[in-house]
């Protein structure tokens, strides 16, 4: 097999947070597979083809970035932020455990600059101590576990970022992850929502839990849910660095 399959992850927006070595597996490739937005995010030029497909294509799109590479092609497979952070790289070892007629294949998977690093980033430090992240799509998992994990993650105290808050198809979701939030004893917290960072339309607003309202996010919006120690400094949000 030549070709070689690469997993590329197009940062938060911004093309200033694009690593270098992303750069240049675009600039090399024949071929560009993606969810459309994030396909279209690369310039058309001369000997590069474009695929951009569905969002809940992710296996389908996998198989055939395999298929392309095994016939040749120097395919990258993009992702928004990183691509192994609810993203195309799983998928893509989905499809591979279950073709392994092309586990010979040459695979690179190349970090990006995730969205909650990206808005921990604008916001301050509010991942400055121990965190998780759980995304809030039932899409692949049931609403059940989601309700699990952000009740364990409260009683834990991480600070919380939660990905996928809400969507078109899922307007419920999110408000239910408030509810839960708040029943677990979070209401005082910090709870920062982070939209479209990077972009010319970005946005950055700071609430306690209590004063959150579920029409506060949509799925350009990363939300940061603070530890019970978060704190804010101005228009600076952190975790400090010990626990009490």
């Amino acid at each position: 097999m030549t070709g070689t399959l690469t997993l590329a992850g197009l940062g938060p927006g911004s093309d200033a947070l694009l690593t270098p070595e992303v750069s240049a597996a675009l600039a090399a490739a024949t071929d560009i597979l993606g969810y459309a937005p994030y396909v279209a995010r690369v310039p058309p030029r001369a000997g590069l083809s474009l695929h951009p497909s569905d969002n809940r294509e992710e296996l389908h799109r996998a198989t055939e970035a395999l298929r392309l590479a095994a016939a040749g092609g120097q395919v990258v497979v993009v992702s928004s932020g990183d691509p192994g952070v609810f993203a195309m790289a799983s998928a893509v070892f989905e499809a591979l455990e279950q073709a392994p007629q092309y586990r010979e294949l040459s695979i690179r998977v190349l970090p990006g600059i995730t969205a909650m690093l990206a808005a921990a980033a604008r916001a301050g430090a509010p991942l400055g101590h121990d965190f998780c992240a759980i995304n809030l799509s039932d899409n692949l998992k049931p609403w059940a576990l989601i309700e699990q994990r952000l009740r364990l993650a409260a009683e834990a105290d991480f600070s919380i970022a939660l990905y996928n808050p809400r969507s078109a198809s899922r307007p419920e979701g999110f408000g239910r992850a408030l509810a839960v939030l708040k029943e677990a004893g979070c209401g005082e917290r910090l709870v920062i929502f982070a939209r479209a960072i990077s972009a010319a339309d970005e946005t950055i607003v700071t609430v306690t839990l209590n004063d959150a309202t579920p029409e506060m996010a949509d799925m350009r919006t990363l939300v940061i849910v603070g530890n019970s120690q978060t704190r804010r400094i101005g228009r600076w949000v952190y975790a400090p660095r010990r626990s009490p």
